[in-house]
């Protein structure tokens, strides 16, 4: 396994900077925004598509530092009932797609999206419940006429240019958020849908990580791996429960908040994690999403850094000799 960091959050350092920080700090590969939620700043697809010596030299500055592109990431929402919204995340993901072919980079992590409840919407509409029975009116809506037509559409196309993993991130907030509706999504569009595994996303839920690492393990649909980690505030969840809308800001008065590694799950929780993915067979990049309102991007990355090199596997596994 290789160490990896989510380049986001050095986005206002000039691109060959940023590499150097990384490579000071004992990153083995990058992974690169390309558009939508996490911008471009490092990685423009328009820039580089366009600029055969641009994208040359890009490319030299990667290597040169001995670094590699885990992922290309364009977030987004895809499905936004306003159609110039959806728009313009498609067309980000289309040339992230095309772009990766070209960077020879095997995955494009992104989101599933979400649509509004019917054709004129206005906003999305993501549904937590079951009833009354409209809310399961609208599912169905969201499913069968547009997310899996679209998503069978868009594997198609990336298929087309050599990419076979769509790394979908599960996300509340869209359709597919757990491992049961992204393991659906993958049934009708096919198995180049997998996960971009980002347990923070997950642990609030009350999904167990190491057994939701299993579930998808078995089916081969972990693409790639995100180390960000969640605090859960028990106090705030026994009277108000785990859906929090406060702003990320408020600490001290919500239900969960996303944490440097080791900050909000105890480092026995990341080995276990990490040996799954080993079980599992992923030999591929942990990189580091940092988002933590209490901790400064150097420490908060330093600390995950250091928590990760010592649970991560780096040599291939021996014959088993004891039994």
């Amino acid at each position: 396994m290789k160490l990896g960091v989510f380049t986001v959050l050095y986005q206002n350092l000039p691109f060959e900077e940023m590499l150097d920080k990384l490579c000071e700090m004992g990153v083995e590969a990058v992974e690169l925004g390309t558009g939508n939620y996490p911008g471009n700043s490092h990685c423009n697809p328009d820039e580089l598509l366009e600029n055969p010596e641009k994208l040359k030299r890009f490319q030299v500055a990667l290597t040169s530092r001995g670094l590699t592109i885990s992922s290309l990431s364009c977030h987004g929402n895809l499905l936004h009932p306003n159609k110039m919204v959806a728009k313009k995340a498609h067309d980000v993901w289309r040339k992230t797609v095309l772009l990766a072919e070209r960077l020879e980079v095997p995955v494009i992590n992104g989101f599933s999206g979400c649509p509004g409840d019917h054709p004129g919407a206005k906003n999305p509409n993501w549904v937590t419940c079951s009833w009354p029975p409209e809310y399961t009116e609208i599912l169905d809506w969201q499913w069968n006429e547009v997310v899996i037509p679209y998503w069978k559409e868009e594997v198609k196309f990336a298929e087309l240019h050599g990419i076979h993993q769509i790394a979908l991130e599960m996300h509340p907030g869209f359709v597919v958020y757990n491992p049961e509706t992204l393991l659906k999504l993958r049934e009708h569009a096919g198995p180049s849908i997998g996960a971009n595994f980002d347990p923070s996303h997950l642990i609030w839920q009350g999904i167990n990580p190491v057994e939701a690492i299993k579930k998808l393990g078995r089916e081969e649909a972990i693409f790639h791996f995100h180390a960000k980690d969640t605090y859960l505030d028990q106090a705030n969840i026994s009277v108000n429960g785990v859906l929090d809308t406060k702003h990320y800001s408020d600490t001290l008065n919500r239900s969960w908040t996303f944490r440097s590694v080791g900050y909000g799950q105890n480092e026995k929780v990341w080995k276990d994690m990490v040996s799954a993915l080993r079980a599992v067979g992923y030999d591929y990049v942990i990189s580091i999403e940092h988002e933590d309102m209490l901790a400064s991007l150097d420490e908060g990355l330093s600390k995950a850094i250091s928590l990760l090199k010592g649970a991560q596997f780096k040599e291939q596994l021996t014959e088993m000799w004891w039994a």
